[in-house]
């Protein structure tokens, strides 16, 4: 009914907004979401060093020393969002901007908890892998690392922290 699609509508919007401000308190950098108009979530503008709106991941070449970095910054991101219950579900190039302070990791709509979804763990290798093979373009070496298996298994396990050291081995 169309009641219940506005009622859909409202509970999406909602999580989102839940989870963006979860995982900002929690030190992931997000865009602070400002209000929806018109069915449109109003966040917070990331900007490059020139206060240019930031460019996606996408369209940013690197050094294969600075993606071998990068892979690892959004990984320990990815794992600390793990243990926060949450799974991006469409993590890739396209989702994540560049500002001044690094990488920003936008558009949480295909959000899920992992405790309660038995795709969760496909997701999370999807989107794991989706970053590392982006990277991987800039730095060959980078395509080898497991580091998807490996967080599953260890937060599977009960023993995936916020501090703890990936080493892409699995």
């Amino acid at each position: 009914s169309k009641y219940g699609r506005t009622e859909m509508e409202e509970a999406w919007k909602s999580m989102e907004v839940d989870i963006l401000r979860r995982l900002h308190k929690v030190g992931i950098p997000v865009p602070t979401p400002y209000a929806f108009v018109e069915g449109v979530l109003l966040m917070e503008l990331i900007k490059d060093s020139r206060g240019n709106p930031a460019p996606r991941l996408v369209d940013v070449r690197f050094s294969p020393k600075d993606a071998e970095q990068m892979l690892k910054t959004l990984v320990h991101y990815v794992a600390k969002t793990l243990c926060e219950g949450v799974v991006h579900g469409d993590l890739s190039d396209f989702n994540i901007l560049i500002g001044t302070e690094g990488p920003i990791i936008i558009d949480f709509p295909q959000a899920t908890d992992p405790a309660n979804n038995n795709n969760a763990r496909k997701l999370l290798l999807r989107d794991v892998k989706n970053i590392t093979y982006f990277l991987g373009r800039f730095n060959r070496k980078l395509k080898k690392y497991r580091y998807g298996p490996e967080m599953w298994s260890l937060y599977e396990n009960g023993k995936l922290t916020p501090e703890t050291k990936l080493t892409g081995r699995f």
